[in-house]
């Protein structure tokens, strides 16, 4: 498993406690972070120790990670253009397994978690708020939404695996939502005639529906009150999704990194 998170979650005990697990992590470094060169591989990252405060019978608690600094950028399909520079810690530390530029395209569709929760939320639920009233009941109700949202999840990953190289991301969940929900009122499709497919009747709604090639900017902070935490990021997205492109320039910040804009 590799864990990614924003800004803010670098605390060497915290990337510590991950590893601990026998998972890996590539988490955004903060500003304030100043690790030292110690060696550099090829692919323009480099090796550092971060340390742990003392402690009597552990020492400084010393972890191996490698660093990844980049200038990202991002055009948006009205021309909009946006360039900031970013400091990513590994736990992966080969270069020849994991590439530096390879690990920063991941980090950056990390937010594709958000889609999972609008999937669960608006178009699942409808905006529906959950019935039960009983923690009990809670947690079950809960757990048919996400068993429904995986098994939707699944079909669409077998669906996939029918045209070799294939984006996941064009694939609609609404468009499996829709088909399953056919398949349970009307009651067809549900046996198959003959040998048993693995795209059935949802599947093939899928691939006969596919999203646009180029992933799609995720819709953040657009109409949000000015006392919410996110309001330094209001109005500074477009309206409306667009797609746009992602490019990366692996490049060693040598006076450090900038600290990140609230635009």
């Amino acid at each position: 498993m590799r864990v990614l998170t924003d800004a803010g979650f670098d605390a060497i005990g915290f990337l510590r406690g991950i590893h601990a697990t026998g998972a890996q992590f590539l988490v955004r470094s903060s500003a304030t972070l100043r690790p030292l060169v110690q060696d550099r591989p090829p692919d323009g990252s480099y090796l550092t120790r971060l340390s742990a405060p003392y402690r009597t019978g552990h020492g400084y608690g010393l972890l191996t990670v490698r660093v990844i600094e980049a200038w990202i950028t991002v055009k948006l399909a009205d021309g909009t253009v946006r360039r900031e520079q970013w400091r990513l810690i590994t736990s992966l530390t080969d270069p020849a397994l994991h590439p530096a530029r390879r690990l920063a395209t991941p980090y950056h569709e990390r937010w594709q978690a958000e889609t999972c929760y609008a999937s669960v939320k608006a178009t699942l639920l409808d905006g529906r708020v959950l019935r039960s009233g009983h923690p009990a009941d809670l947690d079950q109700e809960v757990r048919g939404i996400l068993t429904v949202y995986q098994a939707l999840i699944h079909t669409a990953a077998d669906a996939a695996t029918h045209r070799p190289g294939l984006d996941m991301d064009r694939l609609s969940f609404t468009i499996a939502l829709n088909a399953a929900r056919d398949q349970v009122t009307t009651a067809s499709g549900i046996l198959p005639s003959g040998t048993a497919q693995l795209v059935g009747t949802t599947g093939r709604a899928l691939l006969d529906n596919l999203l646009p090639a180029h992933r799609r900017q995720r819709p953040k902070a657009r109409s949000l009150k000015s006392h919410s935490k996110y309001a330094p990021n209001t109005a500074q997205h477009p309206a409306t999704a667009q797609t746009y492109t992602f490019h990366t320039e692996i490049a060693i910040t040598e006076k450090g990194l900038a600290p990140r804009s609230h635009r």
